[in-house]
């Protein structure tokens, strides 16, 4: 199926490794030319735009951290200068951390509120502004089923991970004048090379008890993710807009 990417730019956050890098490739495959954001994970970036080169489109490596709003706004007009005006914003970049609430203190909040709700917002109205500009977009925003249905340890993460909902329903009500769509793809987890951050390097046992959790019984993978949100940034999903795709092998149902 030819889901019209070809020659889209996109730009997705937090794709230096793990599920984002994935998802980057992905559109890279089927003709669109990525922005690989980053932070931290600039060597990562910079290989993931050395293989997207490779397929036969552009891509580049923008590094910004998303607490910087000046930050933020260069590196959007950077991806429009380099590849064109912005087509489609993949929202992943998020600050997580597994512990007990009542140990938790708000230096271990802050960067979680900062990247995931103000960073995402500030990505959110650049990109946006761009695409009023260019006549529309897609903007498709990850988030994690802690943020649907609560999570032990997680529990800022998942009060973080919810406002992605109640952005996803408001961007496209506000947005969609302008034609651009907003929608958000909800995932358990996923295995990537942070996984053991997530599991608590969890030995067979607790692998067992967690798996448990899930119908299919084996938690997810990046190819498992990837198709939702190549579809959801379609053309194809014209009509689609301010929807929560849950993509997680039955571990939460809405």
């Amino acid at each position: 199926m030819d889901l019209q990417l070809t020659g889209k730019t996109v730009l997705v956050t937090g794709a230096g490794q793990g599920l984002g890098r994935a998802i980057g490739l992905a559109f890279a495959q089927e003709g669109a030319n990525v922005a690989f954001h980053y932070n931290s994970s600039a060597a990562g970036a910079e290989e993931a735009a050395k293989e997207a080169t490779a397929l036969g489109v552009k891509a580049i490596a923008i590094g910004a951290d998303l607490r910087d709003g000046a930050a933020v706004d260069t590196a959007v007009a950077d991806v429009k200068t380099r590849l064109g005006p912005i087509d489609v914003l993949i929202n992943n970049a998020a600050a997580t951390q597994s512990k007990p609430f009542l140990e938790t203190t708000e230096e271990d909040w802050a960067p979680q509120i900062e990247v995931t709700v103000a960073g995402t917002l500030r990505v959110a109205q650049a990109v946006a502004r761009q695409m009023v500009d260019h006549g529309g977009g897609s903007i498709v925003s990850l988030m994690g089923d802690s943020g649907r249905v609560g999570e032990s340890r997680l529990l800022v993460t998942a009060t973080t991970r919810s406002t992605t909902v109640g952005l996803t329903k408001s961007l496209a009500k506000e947005l969609a004048r302008y034609k651009i769509r907003a929608n958000a793809v909800s995932i358990a987890l996923v295995q990537t090379g942070n996984l053991d951050a997530h599991t608590g390097n969890a030995d067979e046992a607790k692998m067992k008890k967690i798996l448990s959790a899930y119908p299919l019984r084996r938690l997810g993978r990046s190819e498992d993710v990837t198709p939702a949100v190549l579809l959801l940034a379609s053309p194809l999903s014209s009509w689609t807009t301010g929807q929560v795709l849950s993509v997680n092998g039955g571990y939460a149902m809405p």
